[in-house]
């Protein structure tokens, strides 16, 4: 039994004519929008020199602000200055060095004036809050950790420990 094949020819080559609308269409889009950006530049231009001229007519006191801070707002951005240039990085080391899946951290609270750092946790069971009060005392980061409190919850144990964290003190 023969098959009988037919020859398909194909052209890879021939193109098809171009709209002749579609490079005129495409040049007025591209005119319309160069046209609105421009007119938006010039609308933003006009609106900062109206505000400068504003600003320029305040006096230097409204410039700089409206009132000098209290005492204390300033203590509150001394301490977070404080707690911002405190060596974050060795501290986490320390925490990270002493992690485990039995216990998750629910807050890290330092304190700038005295050195001292308070971690709240919550461990899968007592004997969890125990190993890792003594994976921390084993960092070097921290010095004279003590588990200061814990509560027996449902299915877990809460608990804070207080640590001295070396190089945290600012004085």
């Amino acid at each position: 039994m023969r098959v009988k094949t037919q020859r398909l020819e194909l052209d890879f080559v021939r193109r098809r004519p171009a709209a002749p609308w579609a490079g005129a269409l495409l040049l007025a889009l591209a005119a319309a929008f160069a046209a609105d950006l421009g007119y938006s530049h010039l609308a933003l231009s006009r609106s900062i020199e109206k505000a400068e001229l504003r600003l320029a007519r305040l006096p230097a006191q409204e410039r700089a602000g409206a009132k000098p801070a209290s005492p204390e707002e300033i203590a509150a951005a001394r301490d977070s200055v404080e707690r911002l240039s405190m060596p974050w990085g060795e501290l986490f080391a320390a925490l990270e060095s002493a992690a485990s899946d039995k216990v998750a951290l629910l807050a890290i609270e330092p304190d700038p004036k005295s050195g001292t750092v308070r971690i709240s946790g919550d461990g899968k069971d007592y004997l969890a809050a125990l190993s890792y009060v003594l994976d921390l005392s084993r960092a070097d980061a921290l010095a004279r950790v003590e588990l200061v409190r814990h509560e027996a919850k449902p299915g877990a144990v809460a608990f804070t420990v207080s640590a001295a964290w070396r190089g945290g003190r600012h004085d």
